[in-house]
């Protein structure tokens, strides 16, 4: 497909009582299936999601980007078994490199030769099915049609790939959150480019040209949305009996992350909560300001390449209308998204 040229009375963290979400945010269990290539901010999101009593983590598909496909299935395998979920969390295997661009090159030098900081944490015995990814997808939106929700933490190559197989999927989905773009802020792996995009930017054009209703949780919000070095000292200080295990690996794969956003971002112990804060966002979009927007994804360009471009003229007509984070509550966020490992 041609995408468009480039157009140029729990405690917080912070030790106070935790504010309780408007309204009812336990309504019902959401549903979820969470795409990763499982990283540093993979892995929260993951232990966050696992931990949530609003969500039901139906499935983890894998893909490559931070780190290679296998070694995203290895950590997520890891990561279930670290947070002792309870219940069965299938984990399905999914693309090694993108529709049409070869084999990637992973961000080790973000994330780490282990794509999880280096730290170390127990074998799971847990083994990934054999079904694809794109295959587990499709089949899970018709057992749970109307009710199933797509996070997608990585590049959008499983979700494009069920979608180019079963053009009803977007019938049967109920919502798609996309770690992914940028709109207003520039990009992080290129001037005008998220990573999750231009790693695969083809398949970001089938996604969100498919009819699936799309919301992209961007960098326009989740880089301000920080966690820091107080917040995991204090995940310490007030962690729940039972969650030791779980934030010793957040501490120690954060110290990683930090270090390459003070030299990336001068962030002073530091670094955004990317893929976290898209499942909180599919848990609650009430924490976030989000605006229609009729927006292109940019292939064919070697400068701007996975440019995510909105059409913020008073009439706009170039893109296809999705829904696009602008804004966010981002203490409100952080508060959430520890609470379910403090006491």
């Amino acid at each position: 497909m041609a995408c468009r040229p480039c157009p140029r009375s729990k405690r917080t963290s912070i030790g106070v009582k935790n504010r309780e979400p408007e309204g009812n945010l336990v309504e019902h269990v959401k549903k979820m299936i969470i795409d990763a290539d499982t990283g540093i901010d993979d892995a929260l999101a993951i232990l966050y999601a696992l931990k949530s009593p609003s969500i039901k983590v139906e499935g983890i598909t894998t893909v490559f980007g931070n780190i290679s496909v296998d070694r995203a299935t290895d950590n997520t395998l890891r990561i279930i078994r670290l947070a002792q979920a309870p219940y069965d969390v299938p984990v399905v295997r999914g693309a090694a490199q993108p529709l049409e661009r070869g084999m990637p090159e992973f961000a080790t030098h973000v994330h780490g030769m282990n794509g999880i900081g280096d730290a170390e944490i127990p074998p799971s015995s847990q083994e990934a099915l054999s079904e694809r990814a794109d295959d587990f997808i499709i089949r899970k939106s018709k057992e749970l049609e109307g009710e199933l929700i797509v996070v997608t933490l990585g590049r959008l190559t499983n979700l494009a790939l069920a979608v180019t197989k079963e053009p009803d999927l977007a019938k049967r989905i109920k919502h798609v959150y996309v770690m992914g773009g940028a709109v207003s802020v520039p990009g992080n792996v290129t001037p005008v480019s998220e990573a999750n995009i231009w790693g695969d930017p083809e398949a970001a054009d089938i996604v969100f040209t498919s009819g699936l209703p799309v919301t992209m949780v961007g960098l326009d919000v989740t880089m301000k949305t920080l966690l820091t070095g107080q917040h995991l000292d204090q995940l310490m200080r007030f962690r729940q009996e039972g969650n030791s295990e779980v934030i010793d690996f957040i501490r120690e794969s954060h110290r990683y992350y930090f270090d390459f956003y003070r030299t990336s971002n001068s962030f002073i112990d530091a670094a955004p909560i990317h893929d976290p804060l898209t499942v909180l966002v599919a848990e609650d979009p009430s924490l976030v300001t989000i605006q229609r927007m009729k927006v292109s994804v940019v292939c064919d360009s070697e400068l701007c390449a996975g440019m995510t471009v909105a059409d913020l003229r008073r009439r706009s007509l170039a893109g296809t209308d999705i829904a696009v984070c602008t804004d966010v509550n981002a203490s409100l966020a952080v508060d959430r998204l520890l609470s379910p490992f403090v006491s």
